[in-house]
C-alpha cells in the first residue's frame, strides 16, 4: 500500500507550474482581485519562483507529476493539494467549497486517469470537502477540519469512499479566521513533519485536536504570531525531520534546526504569499513511504 502519512519521504507529487496556471500577464489581470489574491502575481517572477520550488521537489527523490493547463481552470489552479485526497481506496476527487474552483477536481481526475492512477469516487453537492483539510497523521488516523471549505456532508461521504480501511477519522471543528484570505484549512495552522514531530499555530490550534497530538507523543513547534501570515505554519515534509517551507520565517526554520530537522526554503512572495498558498498547497502527495 501507498504512504499517506504527512511525514512520509515523498516518492510521487502532483503539481502544477505557474506557468500552467497563471498562464499570462493577462490572465493573472482578469482574476487575482476575484480570487481575492493580496496583490497580482508577477509572472515572470512566479515562474521562477516555481522553477526553484520543482528543484527543491525533485532534488528531494520524488518523482514530480504535471498537471497541464486548462482552459476552465483559474490561478488558484496552481494549489494542487485542495481538488483531491489520496486515500487507501484511491484518490478521492473533491467538492470545493471556493465556488471558483468547481472545475478543479476533474480537471485533475482527468489527468490522473491518464496517469494511470484510480478514482475511487467523488464528493458532490451538498457536500464539500478541500483537500487541505484532511490530514493523515499515519496509515490508520485521518484528521479532517470542519469549517468553511469542508462541511459535515462533504467528511460523511468521504468517510463513505473510504470503503472498509479500518481506521480512524477524527473531525476537527476549525476556527472562523481566515486571515488575509477566504482560506482556513486544518493544515493551515498544523503541518507533521516527522511521527512525534509538528509545526502548529496555537491560537487556532483546537484544543481538543492540541490534546489528541500530544497525546500521540508530537512535539509541537509553535509558530510566533508574525510568522504566522507569512505562512510559517506551512511546511511540507518530503521524508521525516526533512522539509521545505517559505522564506522569511526566520524564527520557525531556527526551531525546526534544534529539533534535528533539515530545513530548506523558497522564495514565495509570487507564487504562495500573494495567494495564500504554501508548499503543502502547491503539492498533492500521491505516493510516500
Amino acid at each position: 500500500m501507498i504512504g499517506l502519512a504527512e511525514h512520509g519521504r515523498l516518492r510521487r507529487v502532483l503539481v502544477k507550474h505557474a506557468r500552467d496556471a497563471f498562464v499570462s500577464k493577462e490572465q493573472i489581470d482578469s482574476q487575482w482581485k476575484q480570487l481575492n489574491y493580496t496583490a497580482a502575481p508577477d509572472f515572470s517572477n512566479a515562474v521562477k519562483e516555481y522553477d526553484r520550488f520543482v528543484e527543491i521537489l525533485s532534488g528531494s527523490g520524488a518523482e514530480v507529476v504535471a498537471l497541464p493547463r486548462v482552459a476552465d481552470t483559474n490561478l488558484d489552479s496552481i494549489y494542487t493539494r485542495d481538488a483531491a485526497v489520496v486515500t487507501p481506496a484511491g484518490v478521492v476527487l473533491c467538492g470545493m467549497g471556493k465556488a471558483a474552483r468547481a472545475e478543479e477536481p476533474s480537471a485533475q481526475g482527468a489527468a490522473l486517469r491518464r496517469a494511470g492512477i484510480g478514482i475511487s469516487g467523488t464528493v458532490t453537492a451538498p457536500g464539500s470537502l478541500e483537500g487541505g483539510d484532511p490530514l493523515w497523521l499515519d496509515e490508520r488516523t485521518v484528521a479532517v477540519g470542519q469549517g468553511r471549505r469542508t462541511n459535515a456532508e462533504g467528511i460523511r461521504q468521504f468517510r463513505q469512499l473510504l470503503g472498509d480501511w479500518p481506521g480512524e477519522l477524527i473531525v476537527v471543528p476549525l476556527p472562523d479566521d481566515p486571515g488575509p484570505h477566504d482560506v482556513m484549512h486544518l493544515m493551515s495552522f498544523v503541518s507533521p513533519v516527522d511521527l512525534n514531530l509538528a509545526v502548529v499555530f496555537s491560537p487556532l490550534l483546537p484544543d481538543a485536536f492540541r490534546k489528541i497530538l500530544l497525546h500521540r507523543g508530537y512535539e509541537l513547534i509553535d509558530v510566533p504570531a508574525e510568522e504566522y501570515d507569512t505562512m510559517g505554519t506551512n511546511v511540507l515534509a518530503l521524508a521525516p525531520r526533512e522539509c521545505v517551507m517559505l522564506e522569511g520565517n526566520p524564527k520557525t526554520r531556527a526551531a525546526l534546526e534544534r529539533a534535528g530537522a533539515r530545513v530548506q526554503a523558497y522564495e514565495g512572495k509570487e507564487i504562495s504569499l500573494k495567494g495564500g498558498g504554501g508548499p503543502t498547497c502547491l503539492t498533492r502527495p500521491l505516493a510516500r513511504s
